[in-house]
């Protein structure tokens, strides 16, 4: 009864059968080649390998000898039928990277600012706190937080603008909640709806606006679009000079078309003196021949 229990269990509760482990000294056959090349295949197609480095290894494949020499080729690929490493496809907030570091925390540089007849500034590097309130009477003023740091992930900026108007700056990535009342003036809203980056902080406008406005730009730094400015010279150089490569490459190939008329040239007169030397050759030896039967004639009278 127990035998029978055992031998008509399923395959999950049967032992793996043992499977050799070859001799790595041992000589590789051309399925064993193949077999690797098809592992070389697959990884290029899943992005594992670039053509480069597919290349290569196919080469090594194909020049191994032994499974010695066979083995390393795939040795950082994954196994036919391997699971993949489970990735989430959850957007988390980014628990590092710049965002992270300009989210610092504490008490704010500067908690408000006014301007009667006058104007103000915030910019540069300088901590934006939880809630900055600012008030402009026939004035105004410019916030700029691209190059700020913040205080939490949500700020909150409290503009008053009376017959005077303010200017809010923030960075690309930054989401802009804009909650501020206008009477004969306005609240700019042309940013608001832009989702911000992962890990980004939130920007929320409040205030109140009376024949004045309150403004929202998103701009980069002079930084950014310096470094910009000088990527796309780079990219617009490097356009140049494929298209250069392309003019000059008729030209090249013309001269490896006279070249190789040259060398055909070339090698068939050397074709033509080696058979007139042969000829030459020839000729002498039918005269050898020749004066050695009369030689041979002649001493014989």
């Amino acid at each position: 009864m127990t035998d029978a229990v055992s031998h008509g269990g399923s395959d999950e509760q049967r032992p793996a059968p043992h499977t050799p482990v070859p001799d790595p000294d041992l000589r590789a056959s051309d399925a064993d080649r193949e077999r690797v090349a098809e592992v070389l295949r697959d990884a290029l197609a899943e992005g594992r390998l670039d053509m480069e480095e597919f290349e290569e290894r196919l080469e090594a494949t194909y020049k191994a000898r032994t499974y010695r020499e066979l083995a390393p080729v795939t040795r950082d690929l994954p196994a036919a039928g391997a699971t993949p490493p489970a990735v989430s496809l959850t957007k988390e907030p980014a628990q590092s990277g710049r965002w992270a570091e300009r989210i610092t925390g504490g008490e704010g540089s500067s908690t408000w600012a006014v301007a009667v007849m006058s104007g103000f500034q915030r910019k540069g590097r300088w901590r934006v706190p939880r809630r900055f309130n600012c008030f402009a009477l026939w004035g105004g003023g410019e916030i700029d937080l691209r190059e700020a740091d913040f205080a939490d992930r949500e700020v909150e900026i409290n503009c008053v603008a009376i017959m005077g108007g303010m200017n809010v700056i923030v960075p690309p990535g930054v989401e802009v909640v804009v909650r501020g009342i206008g009477i004969m003036g306005g609240f700019d809203q042309s940013e608001e709806g832009v989702p911000g980056e992962p890990g980004a902080p939130r920007v929320v406008i409040t205030g109140f606006a009376f024949w004045g406005g309150v403004g929202v730009e998103r701009k980069l730094t002079k930084a950014e679009r310096q470094r910009l400015k000088e990527q796309r010279r780079q990219e617009k150089l490097e356009r140049k000079a494929g298209r250069a490569e392309l003019e000059n490459s008729p030209r090249e190939a013309l001269e490896g078309l006279l070249d190789a008329h040259k060398a055909l040239g070339e090698h068939r007169d050397w074709m033509r003196e080696r058979r007139e030397g042969r000829r030459e050759e020839h000729r002498e030896r039918r005269e050898a021949r020749r004066e050695e039967r009369d030689r041979r004639r002649h001493g014989g009278w």
